[in-house]
């Protein structure tokens, strides 16, 4: 797997953009640059399973079964893939889901000043995978940081 990193800073204190990043209502407006309609089920806490969710042509929904692997409220969040949903099923063994075991999506919440860097470091198992991260990624990156200073002022 190959690990990608992406960073932004955003004229916000890192509490207002830890909740802008991981509040449902607003994380489906930052995440929608990945596919429309995108959402979780779940909580945030250390060990919870977590999905992350986006309509399929089922209805029932694709995304990914996951697990909260480290909380740290404020600083930094660590979510392990350990399985993917499809049709609305879910799936933690078999070929489809051997790619995507163990990956890590890693948030690092630093504040300097006022503002925050979030650093984003995210494995991906896939070439296709890593060319759309490439520029996905700095466009969530950049509605969040819109939610969040909109917020904050």
């Amino acid at each position: 797997m190959r690990k990608l990193h992406y960073s932004i800073v955003i004229n916000a204190p890192k509490e207002k953009v830890w909740n802008t990043m991981l509040n449902q209502d607003s994380y489906r407006l930052w995440t929608e640059v990945f596919g429309p309609g995108s959402q979780y089920a779940g909580d945030w806490s250390k060990g919870s399973k977590m999905l992350f969710l986006a309509p399929d042509e089922t209805g029932a929904g694709s995304g990914m079964v996951s697990r909260i692997k480290e909380n740290r409220p404020y600083e930094y969040i660590s979510i392990e893939h350990i399985g993917i949903v499809q049709g609305g099923k879910e799936y933690t063994s078999g070929e489809a889901v051997k790619e995507w075991a163990g990956a890590l999506e890693n948030y690092t919440f630093r504040e300097m000043d006022g503002r925050t860097e979030v650093m984003v470091d995210v494995d991906t198992a896939e070439e296709e995978y890593e060319e759309m991260f490439q520029t996905t990624w700095p466009k969530a990156l950049q509605k969040l940081k819109e939610l969040a200073e909109k917020e904050a002022s």
